[in-house]
């Protein structure tokens, strides 16, 4: 297992993929790129034609194929082995680009505009594949940094390609030649990458595939929308991508008519937001802790609307010609700010889109994974088609970019406050993520020693109204939390537990019909293999040291005989949550940024696990004085 994201690339597998991938995207972007400032400077003196119509025909003819034909690549990529089908896809790809050269010396804009929609169905075929096999290579540890770097790889590579083709397509004769040379041997690199990506068994080798798209992409998001959370989970990578490309269309005007910049400082304004994209997505794996963590995306949300309303409040009005270079824009008021903006509209970006990919992977079944994929590229091709049409409406009506641009952001509060509220599981992992990063700081230890999979119990010493919180946001696999039902109704931490289906207990003289009813929910979660943790002692310490262990344990046990992983938190007794008494105001400032340690201990086999025995070892783990 990779030690850091970073480390991934000392295995063979990602290092070949991440290159095949990244110059793949490289040389997808350095064509159209050519392709566009060709049709905007050659086009309309040379052959006569209208640019902009040219332009939105050249948008239409790449993203048409992935409505024609990602279905079917989807069933391609569940039914063949993964290595061989991009070796294949990167021959097709050469091929295409020596077309492509064929188009520029002939100077023929049809011929190549019929390439641009060969270059699309060469997408559509990769675009299944490329998500779909990261979780046959990556564990589930790895899958959040491996999600992060492809993302990174992909949008670098996106500027760095738009930049090379603009520069050399100006160039004439010589540009054209340079270009030639660099798609092709892009392109070979490519494929000789490729060659290193290890065999990757097919998913469903006995696939009958349905070749009628149609029917397969209603088949598609019919099966997505069996998992809840897998296919909220696509529409809000589409809604992403509905966001982005807003953004990556209409910087090239707003930095003309709003910033009076010229098309370098365009660039540069596209470069910001796309590293920003790279930089966020990069983060992820550091932000969560080498996990899934589902609170980064509310977070991303949040930052993608604020940076973006300020944009619109920096930049209001639009009545510029396009005057100045990189140097005059950035010594203009407020230039700083707006890149700014920029750039962290596209880190925030980075943490809503990596984490949402990575569930995706993590969630839906493996046998139907490269399907689901290919349906999410069809939805993310829905999704930018919607954004091209509102642009065209709003701004063919008067609104201005900057205005635009606000209107986009709001509209992404409002999408993520739905998706949110059909899914609370989101803000519930926000809500603690933002406890443990701010209030605390967590440390964790023996983490590895609760299983990947299968049932088992966690015990833990009880100190504080957060335990439950620090314990579900450090540990990997989702726990049913039993806590005591005053506990389980505090306000705002109520909200938590329920989402978390957390099972409320009281006393047997409390509440006996409470009691057999969390006993019920124990024992049929732990039927099905989920994780509970338990707090024996079964009430918060009232002096920072640990109360006797109760019985309820050793009935869990023998009702559902599992291992049982002792943990103890250290620290807590000193942070906010607990009941020890401040009274001093400097004191209680004292007690924010409180450092915790979670310590796990190895599995005990539950013959060896009686109270007695339990309470011994959480008391050496935990290993602190009040």
């Amino acid at each position: 297992m990779a030690q850091n994201q970073f480390s991934l690339f000392k295995q063979k597998f990602f290092s070949s993929f991440f290159i095949t991938q990244a110059l793949g995207a490289l040389n997808d972007n350095i064509f159209k790129s050519a392709l566009l400032i060709f049709i905007a400077f050659r086009a309309g003196d040379e052959l006569g034609l209208n640019s902009d119509l040219l332009n939105n025909i050249a948008a239409g003819l790449f993203i048409i194929p992935f409505f024609l034909f990602s279905a079917t690549a989807g069933q391609i990529a569940e039914k063949y082995e993964k290595s061989a089908l991009i070796r294949k896809i990167k021959v097709l790809e050469i091929v295409i680009m020596a077309l492509a050269v064929l188009g520029f010396f002939l100077n023929n804009i049809w011929f190549l505009l019929g390439i641009l929609f060969l270059m699309g169905f060469q997408s559509s075929l990769f675009g299944p594949i490329k998500y779909s096999i990261l979780p046959q290579h990556l564990s589930d540890k790895e899958l959040l940094g491996g999600n992060g770097l492809v993302e990174m790889g992909t949008f670098l590579s996106i500027i760095i390609g738009t930049v090379i083709g603009g520069v050399l397509i100006g160039f004439d004769e010589l540009g054209v030649r340079i270009l030639s040379v660099l798609l092709l041997v892009v392109s070979a690199c490519g494929y000789l990458a490729s060659r290193r990506i290890p065999e990757t068994p097919s998913a469903q080798p006995y696939l009958k595939i349905n070749w009628n798209p149609i029917t397969e992409t209603w088949r598609t998001f019919q099966y997505a929308r069996a998992n809840r959370v897998v296919f909220l989970s696509i529409l809000g990578i589409s809604w992403f991508w509905f966001y982005g490309a807003v953004f990556l269309t209409q910087i090239p005007n707003f930095t003309k008519v709003s910033l009076n910049g010229n098309e370098n400082v365009a660039t540069m304004i596209l470069a910001t937001f796309s590293v920003g994209i790279g930089v966020g997505s990069a983060l992820c794996e550091f932000l969560s802790g080498r996990k899934v963590e589902l609170g980064l995306v509310p977070f991303g949300a949040i930052g993608m609307t604020w940076f973006a309303l300020d944009i619109y409040f920096a930049n209001p009005t639009s009545s510029y010609i396009g005057e100045l270079g990189p140097s005059a824009f950035l010594s203009q008021d407020g230039a700083v700010r707006t890149l700014l903006n920029c750039a962290f509209v596209g880190i925030f970006g980075g943490f809503y889109i990596v984490p949402l990919y990575a569930l995706v992977q993590e969630r839906c079944d493996k046998s139907h994974l490269s399907r689901v994929i290919a349906g999410n590229n069809i939805l993310n091709a829905f999704f930018m088609v919607i954004a091209a049409a509102l642009a065209a409406v709003c701004l063919g009506n008067g609104m201005t970019i900057p205005q635009f641009f606000m209107l986009t952001a709001i509209l992404n509060a409002v999408v993520a406050i739905y998706i949110f509220s059909l899914i609370p599981e989101f803000l519930m992992r926000f809500l603690i993520w933002i406890l443990i990063n701010t209030i605390y700081r967590v440390k964790k230890t023996g983490l590895e020693n609760v299983p990947e999979e299968g049932a088992c119990v966690v015990v833990c010493n009880h100190v504080s109204y957060v335990d439950a919180l620090i314990i579900g946001g450090t540990v990997r696999r989702p726990i049913r939390f039993v806590m005591y039902h005053k506990i389980f109704k505090v306000p705002v931490l109520s909200f938590i537990f329920r989402t978390a289906k957390a099972i409320p207990i009281a006393g047997h003289k409390e509440d006996p019909e409470l009691l057999n009813e969390a006993m019920y929910s124990i024992a049929e979660a732990l039927d099905q293999g989920e994780v509970v943790c338990i707090f024996p002692e079964g009430k918060l310490t009232s002096d920072g040291d640990m109360n006797e262990f109760k019985s309820g344990i050793e009935r869990i046990i023998e009702k559902t005989p599992v291992p049982v992983v002792p943990m103890a938190l250290q620290g807590l007794w000193h942070s906010l949550f607990s009941r020890k008494k401040v009274n001093k105001f400097i004191d209680r400032l004292k007690r924010l940024r409180t450092k915790v340690t979670l310590v796990v201990a190895e599995p005990i086999s539950p013959d060896e696990a009686n109270r007695e025995h339990l309470y011994t070892v959480v008391k050496e783990l935990r290993d602190d004085k009040p």
